[in-house]
């Protein structure tokens, strides 16, 4: 069934005749339905969010005596996009930008999903909106602007677009296709028990599947899926800097790393190490956290806010070793303790106990975003959605200033998160490329082929095996039912885990539930088609998406938190599970703030079986400093360099103009602060970081004109305009 983060059921083609939602918001609905429809590409669908809601920003912002187009009339990454002024009619603003806007997005539709497997049905969404809900001529194709025609200057931006696309490092020329990647592994085939194919367990494995079906439920040709954008560090971003970029070399080729984690724990086979016990640590947890998804486990556990969530970025581990501490081993989860009263009403929340089995469950599908998946960044879409449909939301960009009405903030938002996500999607992937880590599907299996590590006075002992855990991860004995007719599964390794896709024949009465199953034949919480993603795993994907998202939500609604300090998502008992029955009762996911909600996406990695708490923590750091970056960077094209009122007490700026040096007063800041000068087109200057006190900054370097000075920290963020003389 289709699961969607809107509370009720629309059909599309009713919605986007919906008078009450923005002309961005209808048609970003019919690009996410669009990449529904698609291949499973989360980097390419990241940066066809960002282009498209880029492109109809562009066709918006023409029309604002204020704000500044992103690439219409600049020269972005190389690419010189010509613009020579657009003269409509001032009092048919609404229209012109409708129309601009419309024509924008339907070309970059057409253009990105022709060679899609659903192409048709996307295409005649696309075309009830602009013809049956518009209006408009689907044939007109003229990119003539100079005539004063809105149309025109919407095909005319989305062939800037396009242009830019085909020369920004993604090979969309090449069907996205790698260049220079090659596999190191052997591919596994989960059908075969054990992992023998493997070579370098610290590196990833392909899959080799009967029939392959993607994320989004396409059946791919091959059965060996390869590496998705691998190399998609080469890309062009929206906010990332110089500074954060490194260039490392590794099988004789070059790989773009922004925000460089550093390496993941890696296992030595030979000589063991702090390095090897992180590794198996790590592994052997996901293994443990299986053990929690049974339909009829009797652990009870409270998931409202009063008791999940809450938990400050600032105290995220940051070193391999202070792991154990954040995650709960055995029983599944973080330090979290919850709320004691809704920051946003002041009243309690009402607790909700449920099954773990089912909230596991639970978690593992609905972040998975699959099937009928919009990919991660699509998924935050969606909750951005659900947010401004919120009764409580008060669209007041960055939470301050005059209500703006719903296009201005469908724009601006859809801009900055797409922005974000796409960030998000060359970092995620340059490090997934170049550490090139491997996934627990082929971890777990690779150890337990070794055997067990922990103590060399029992059998089947080996420096590289897995961690004997009791009642989680121990040895067959010669009484266990598992050992076998001739006992030849003797002091093999058995995990009490979920038994995977063998144990169900009809998924909408099965369930698979949790016992003790050989190691060599552990399966993620996955379909039977799909099993991993086709990717490294270092650093996750969705804990950086996930991150960035909440912070850039954050950044423009101006609170931490949902609207009314609650965020929802339904799941109705025995129907929405997809690949077995369940749950066993009628549940609601429930998170107070955006960041409570992306914590919980990245947990759901671990109980899915797709992540080691490894991938886990930087991703969600490094999102922290995306989605900040993003929002930052859009502040310098938008008529609002002021997030929050100046207040003179706590920065003061002189001389404003200025020839060389620039004086920050900064004496009442608490906390240390990060101070970046942009030119009005969004583009970084300078960056300088600030304790409590007083900056001096030379800004001689600075070519004559108009800056906006911004001072970003844990507390607040202050910004003024100032003038270079």
């Amino acid at each position: 069934m289709k699961k969607l983060f809107i509370p009720i059921v629309l059909l599309i083609s009713a919605f986007i005749a919906d008078a009450q939602h923005s002309i961005a918001r209808k048609w970003n609905e019919v690009l996410l339905e669009g990449i529904r429809n698609d291949f499973a590409r989360p980097t390419v669908h990241a940066r066809n969010l960002f282009q498209i809601s880029a492109a109809m920003y562009d066709a918006w912002a023409v029309f604002s005596p204020t704000d500044h187009t992103y690439l219409l009339g600049k020269e972005v990454h190389g690419f010189l996009s010509p613009f020579e002024g657009f003269d409509g009619t001032a009092n048919e603003i609404e229209d012109l930008r409708a129309k601009a806007i419309s024509y924008a997005a339907y070309r970059m539709i057409e253009h990105r999903f022709a060679s899609s497997p659903g192409v048709d049905y996307i295409m005649a969404l696309a075309d009830s909106m602009l013809v049956e809900a518009m209006g408009f001529d689907q044939f007109f194709t003229s990119t003539d602007y100079s005539t004063g025609s809105a149309a025109a200057l919407g095909n005319y931006i989305a062939t800037q677009y396009i242009a830019y696309g085909l020369q920004d490092g993604s090979h969309e020329e090449l069907k996205y296709e790698n260049t220079y990647y090659v596999p190191v592994n052997d591919p596994i085939n989960l059908t075969i028990p054990g992992n023998s194919n493997i070579s370098k367990p610290n590196r990833w494995q392909p899959i080799s599947f009967d029939v392959f079906i993607d994320q989004s439920g396409n059946e791919i040709l091959g059965n060996t899926p390869p590496f998705l954008s691998p190399e998609w560090g080469d890309v062009s971003p929206f906010s990332l800097k110089e500074s954060e970029k490194v260039v490392k070399q590794r099988d004789g080729q070059d790989w773009v790393v922004y925000h460089d984690p550093g390496p993941p724990p890696y296992l030595d086979t030979i000589n063991g190490g702090a390095s090897s016990d992180d590794y198996k640590w790590n592994f052997s947890l996901v293994a443990v956290w299986s053990g929690h998804l049974g339909a009829n486990l009797e652990t009870m556990v409270d998931i409202s806010p009063a008791s999940l969530g809450n938990f400050p970025l600032s105290s995220l581990p940051t070193d391999f070793a202070d792991y154990p501490q954040f995650y709960d081993y055995v029983n599944g989860g973080d330090p979290s303790t919850g709320y004691e009263l809704n920051p946003v009403t002041g009243e309690p929340y009402t607790p909700q106990v449920v099954r773990l089995g089912d909230y596991a469950r639970i978690l593992a599908e609905f972040w998975a975003d699959g099937p009928d998946s919009e990919t991660p960044p699509g998924h935050w879409f969606t909750i951005i959605n659900y947010v401004n449909d919120q009764p409580g939301l008060e669209k007041r960009f960055g939470g301050t200033g005059p209500i703006i009405d719903d296009l201005e903030w469908d724009i601006k938002s859809y801009f900055i998160l797409g922005g974000a996500m796409h960030d998000v999607a060359i970092t995620s992937w340059g490090i997934k490329g170049y550490y090139d880590y491997v996934r627990p599907v082929s971890a777990i299996r690779y150890m337990a082929d070794r055997g067990q590590s922990s103590d060399p006075n029992l059998p089947n002992y080996h420096i590289a095996g897995i961690p004997l855990i009791e009642g989680h991860i121990e040895l067959v004995n010669e009484s266990d039912p598992l050992v076998g007719a001739s006992q030849e599964n003797l002091n093999k390794i058995k995990l009490m885990a979920w038994k995977g896709p063998d144990y169900i024949d009809d998924p909408d009465v099965d369930v698979a539930g949790v016992g003790w199953i050989l190691a060599e034949n552990w399966w993620p919480y996955q379909r039977p088609t799909f099993i991993t993603p086709p990717f490294a795993g270092y650093v996750s994907g969705h804990s950086t998406y996930s991150r960035a998202a909440a912070e850039v939500l954050t950044r423009i609604t101006g609170s931490r938190y949902f609207p009314g300090g609650m965020g929802t998502f339904e799941a109705p008992m025995n129907e929405f599970l997809v690949f077995e029955d369940g749950p066993s009762q009628d549940i609601t996911l429930q998170w107070a703030s955006y960041q409570d909600a992306s914590d919980q996406c990245s947990l759901s990695r671990i109980w899915g079986g797709i992540h080691p708490p490894a991938d886990d923590i930087n991703g969600r750091l490094i999102g922290e400093k995306i989605g900040n970056e993003a929002y930052d960077f859009s502040l310098g094209l938008f008529d609002q360099p002021l997030e929050a009122p100046f207040e003179q007490s706590v920065m003061k700026v002189y001389p404003n103009p200025v020839d060389e040096f620039l004086s920050i007063s900064l004496s009442d800041l608490n906390d240390a602060a990060t101070v970046r000068i942009m030119d009005l087109a969004g583009r970084l200057m300078m960056e300088e970081h600030a304790t409590p006190g007083h900056l001096r900054m030379d800004v001689s370097s600075l070519s004559a004109g108009g800056y906006v000075l911004m001072v970003s920290s844990k507390e607040a963020q202050w910004g003024q305009l100032i003038i270079k003389n």
